[in-house]
C-alpha cells in the first residue's frame, strides 16, 4: 500500500490545479495494486475498483485521501460490478462538477454513469489538437462529451464537426463549450449513428484534421476488431488535399500496429508521422495495453 499512499500524497500536495491521475495500479507496474485507480479531479477524488477489495483496505485508503488538504470528497466506484455503481466515502460530491485541464475548463458528473465524462489519459491527445487546428476544419468522430472539440476551438479552430450517436453526451459537449466561452456558430453537434450518416458528414467537408476515438467494444454500435476499417477506409472522400488524421484506441487487447495495418490497407495515402505519448501519471508495463494515439499525415494523390 505504501506506494499508492506515496503517489497520492505527492499528487495532492502541489500548486497543480489540473485534474489528473494520482495512481495507476492498471498499468501494472506496482504487484498486489493492479485492481486500483485514483484520479483527482479538485476537490473530489475518484477511486476506481477493478475487484473486490478487503473492507480494511478501502477505509484506510478512504481516511488517508480524507486528511489531505484540498479534498473535500471522496466517491468508491467498484468498477467489477453491474453497473458500476459508485458511492460517497467521504465529504461532498456535487452531481456536476466544472473540471480545469492545461486553462481548459470541462464538467464532469461523478458517480453518474461507468464514466465520468471525461478521460484523463487522453491529455496529450488534447494538447496536439490545441497545438495543430489553428485556422482549420475538424471532423470529430465519436465526440462523446467534445474534449477534443474544446481543445480544437481552443487552439483557434476555424470549424469543427462533432457526430456522436448519444444526443445526451453532446449535449454534456455543449456546456463544455459554453464554459470556456467559445463562439457556439463554429461548432455542430451531429446525434446520428456514424455508419449511416456517410452523407452528412460529406456535407460539411472536407475537413482539414479527423480524430477519430471510439469505443474498443460497444455492442449495437462499434467494436475495433472489424468495424475500424469501415472508418479509415472513408478518409480519402472527408479529407482536404493535405491533412492530419489522429487515431486512437484504448483495447488492451489490440495493438498499434492493428492501427498501422488498418491505415496502410485502407488509406496508404497517410502516412505515420508518431504515436503521442501518455501522460507520465499513467506508467505501464506493457505499452501496447495502453491506450494508443497515433498521428497520420495525408496527402491526395496528384
Amino acid at each position: 500500500m505504501q506506494p499508492l499512499f506515496d503517489a497520492i500524497f505527492s499528487g495532492l500536495n502541489g500548486n497543480n490545479v489540473d485534474s489528473r491521475r494520482l495512481f495507476h495500479g492498471r498499468g501494472h507496474c506496482f504487484d498486489g495494486l493492479e485492481f486500483v485507480n485514483v484520479d483527482l479531479f479538485p476537490p473530489v477524488v475518484y477511486i476506481t475498483l477493478y475487484q473486490q477489495a478487503d473492507s480494511q483496505l478501502i477505509d484506510s485508503l478512504v481516511d488517508f485521501v480524507s486528511r489531505q488538504s484540498g479534498v473535500d470528497g471522496v466517491l468508491v466506484q467498484h468498477r467489477y460490478q453491474k453497473g458500476a455503481p459508485s458511492e460517497v466515502r467521504y465529504g461532498n460530491v456535487p452531481q456536476a462538477l466544472d473540471i480545469i485541464e492545461a486553462g481548459m475548463l470541462f464538467q464532469i458528473q461523478p458517480g453518474a454513469r461507468q464514466n465520468a465524462g471525461f478521460f484523463l489519459d487522453m491529455a496529450e491527445g488534447r494538447q496536439w489538437v490545441r497545438m495543430n487546428c489553428r485556422g482549420m476544419k475538424v471532423l470529430n468522430l465519436f465526440a462523446y462529451t467534445c474534449g477534443f472539440s474544446v481543445a480544437a476551438m481552443a487552439g483557434g479552430a476555424a470549424e469543427v464537426i462533432n457526430l456522436d450517436m448519444s444526443r445526451g453526451a453532446l449535449e454534456r459537449g455543449r456546456v463544455n463549450h459554453r464554459l470556456n466561452e467559445h463562439n457556439l456558430s463554429k461548432v455542430r453537434f451531429l446525434p446520428y449513428e456514424l455508419f449511416r450518416s456517410w452523407g452528412r458528414i460529406r456535407k460539411w467537408g472536407p475537413y482539414d484534421r479527423i480524430i477519430i476515438d471510439p469505443p474498443s467494444f460497444q455492442k449495437g454500435s462499434f467494436v475495433a476488431s472489424k468495424d475500424y476499417q469501415r472508418v479509415l477506409r472513408r478518409l480519402p472522400e472527408l479529407l482536404a488535399d493535405e491533412a492530419k488524421v489522429l487515431v486512437c484506441l484504448n483495447d488492451p487487447n489490440i495493438g498499434s500496429d492493428f492501427l498501422l495495418e488498418l491505415m496502410q490497407t485502407h488509406c496508404p495515402e497517410a502516412s505515420f508521422v508518431q504515436r503521442l505519448p501518455n501522460p507520465d501519471s499513467f506508467p505501464e508495463r506493457d505499452k501496447e495495453r495502453s491506450l494508443k494515439v497515433l498521428q497520420f499525415d495525408y496527402r491526395r494523390p496528384v
